[in-house]
């Protein structure tokens, strides 16, 4: 796979990533959501640490399996799979269908912000960049926000990786997919692996902010950011 993502020259980063990440993930929405039901204790953790009242985005939000964990904060959901977000609306959740890169959220209103899991579907440098601005330009000053994204360096199941970029392959189950058979289609979704230090990195060009903690949790790379 190498030169998945090239260097330089023409590469059309929208096209790529429709057929790479959006698309897959409204093709796999209900069995990813089947399988994503139990919250990661330090992401609940930062959430459950919030003043009660706070408004916090969760730019990303999947199934939205976090949009309850504090029921003392107001939840907003956002993500890009419009599978997803039907899956988090016929569970009640009120979320809606928005692009990471441009929020439909006005600019300095939110106390803070979880984004897991997300950004590293985001094909190049500079768009991922963008996608952390853009949680910053809805926060508050002093607002924080929590990233993770998926490491190089796999401590679990997922290991031997030798590029940061890569096709990961979802094993979707035909009744999934309105079947009644166990017939498996494969679908390859794009990330860009982060090594140590490039959370920080990413932060630093990005922007506007400062690093409040940063760590390794659930084979990702992590950080907490404040609004400067």
């Amino acid at each position: 796979m190498e030169g998945l993502v090239p260097a330089s020259g023409a590469f059309d980063a929208d096209k790529f990533e429709d057929e790479h990440v959006h698309g897959v993930y409204d093709a796999i929405a209900r069995h990813f959501s089947h399988t994503r039901y139990k919250p990661w204790p330090r992401v609940a953790s930062f959430l459950q640490s919030l003043e009660d009242g706070a408004l916090v985005a969760d730019v990303g939000c999947g199934n939205g399996k976090y949009l309850q964990v504090n029921p003392k904060v107001l939840m907003m959901g956002s993500d890009r799979s419009r599978g997803l977000v039907e899956c988090c609306q016929g569970m009640g959740h009120d979320v809606c269908l928005a692009d990471n890169l441009m929020l439909p959220y006005r600019s300095d209103s939110f106390d803070a912000a979880i984004s897991i899991a997300v950004i590293h579907h985001l094909s190049t440098e500079e768009r991922r960049a963008a996608a952390v601005r853009e949680i910053l330009r809805i926060l508050k000053r002093g607002g924080q926000a929590l990233i993770y994204n998926w490491a190089m360096e796999q401590q679990g199941r997922r290991k031997g990786f030798t590029q940061q970029d890569n096709f990961i392959p979802w094993q979707l189950q035909d009744k999934f997919a309105g079947g009644t058979g166990q017939l498996v289609m494969v679908y390859n979704r794009y990330y860009h692996l982060f090594v140590e230090g490039e959370s920080e990195k990413l932060m630093e060009l990005a922007g506007g902010n400062e690093i409040v903690d940063s760590f390794y949790d659930h084979e990702n790379w992590c950080v907490v950011i404040r609004k400067l």
